[in-house]
């Protein structure tokens, strides 16, 4: 039954399927299921569940996909972990945030430990670079045609689709993705401003964002840099709370944390054993940021992972908690609805950048073009399963390296 809005639990928007019949169950059985075979990182995640959530089950709109997208890329942490983290909000209410979003890492955190395991007593990584190489073409056309969808929705004047263009150049020549959301996403809103009316202070709800994420993150930053320089539990959690809070971008800006953190700082790593943790967050499903479960398990075994995983995820929970009930209130007022818009088409840049970058590794050869090129065509054609896409890929990828 749907929900009112004077409760805690998010309204259900008009025009979508009604929150309040989506279980537990089916947010579990997705989300698990999601975490099992999302290959490709952020971006490829998040073109599954708009082709599943939005095109296939209609649990949201993509009006609304694209605000809870733009809401998760404007808070540190892991994007597409919160965005199923808001989804599971938005279908029901703090329990389905819970369950959405601990079901999304689960699979992740499971396959990570077995390879930080095998790396420990085998002092190498299993061989998956047969399954990738199928499996990374099928992500790049699931990206391509879930942003043909997504940009279809979010660039809705010309003025939105000069900022989205800008917004691409910019994120191609490098700058940095919250710099670029909050320029974007001024943009827009600066259109909607009379200067000559008190209204400016609509530019409120952007801003006071802003402020609520600064303290947290300066209280974080200086309660982990006290910390000792011996390994312990304790101590392990608060560094890995630290980066989950403050860490803005890609994996590869994960890296640049923790190296900074965990080899120059402390001494508890080498270069080596890093890039083999950075590696097998990137190769395998789920949320990139699982990087920290490897690193945990190297550091202190199965509880090392397990409180390296809580750590650097806890806050995208909590961010989420706090920003879910507000982000369809933006929509509200003119001005910080325009600034959400320019943050949706600069989200989608970003999307884009990562997709040239990762199909250029991807599309190596005619084999993979062509399976590249298939796979577009039965999701726009056909609107095969994205999920069976990707396992077809893994299937070709294998039995194409003689495995």
């Amino acid at each position: 039954m749907p929900v009112s809005d004077a409760s805690a639990a998010p309204s259900v928007p008009s025009g979508d399927r009604s929150a309040g019949n989506g279980s537990l169950r089916e947010l579990a059985a997705f989300f698990l299921r999601l975490g099992l075979t999302a290959f490709g990182g952020p971006a490829a995640h998040i073109a599954i569940m708009e082709d599943e959530l939005v095109r296939r089950r209609g649990w949201l709109s993509r009006e609304k996909f694209l605000d809870l997208l733009g809401a998760s890329n404007l808070i540190p942490g892991p994007s597409s972990s919160e965005l199923a983290i808001h989804i599971g909000y938005q279908r029901a209410g703090f329990a389905g945030l819970l369950v959405a979003g601990t079901c999304f890492i689960l699979p992740a955190f499971a396959m990570v430990s077995a390879f930080a395991w095998a790396y420990v007593h085998f002092g190498h990584l299993p061989a998956i670079s047969a399954l990738l190489y199928g499996v990374k073409p099928v992500v790049i056309a699931v990206i391509l045609q879930a942003l043909w969808g997504l940009t279809r929705t979010a660039v809705k004047t010309k003025l939105l689709a000069a900022v989205g263009l800008a917004a691409t150049v910019l994120a191609y020549l490098g700058l940095h993705p919250l710099l670029l959301l909050l320029i974007a996403g001024l943009a827009m809103a600066l259109t909607k401003v009379d200067f000559h009316d008190a209204g400016i202070t609509a530019l409120a709800p952007p801003l006071a964002l802003d402020r609520f994420l600064r303290a947290p993150r300066t209280w974080l930053a200086a309660a982990a840099a006290s910390i000792a320089t011996p390994v312990t539990l304790s101590s392990l959690f608060l560094v890995f709370l630290k980066i989950g809070a403050v860490v803005f971008g890609s994996g590869y800006v994960l890296l640049a944390f923790l190296r900074a953190d965990l080899v120059v700082h402390r001494g508890w790593l080498t270069d080596g054993q890093l890039i083999d943790a950075v590696a097998v967050g990137q190769v395998t499903p789920g949320p990139v940021f699982t990087t920290a479960t490897f690193i945990g398990y190297l550091l202190g075994g199965m509880k090392g992972a397990t409180v390296a995983t809580v750590g650097i995820f806890l806050p995208a929970f909590v961010l989420v908690a706090i920003s879910g009930p507000l982000v369809f209130g933006i929509r509200k007022s003119k001005i910080a609805g325009a600034f959400l818009d320019g943050v949706n088409v600069a989200s989608l840049a970003l999307m884009a950048v990562v997709s040239w970058q990762l199909a250029r590794a991807s599309v190596i050869n005619i084999e993979t073009a062509v399976l590249a090129a298939v796979s577009l065509f039965a999701l726009l054609r056909f609107r095969v399963n994205s999920a069976w896409l990707v396992l077809g890929g893994a299937v070709v990828g294998i039995l194409s390296r003689g495995l």
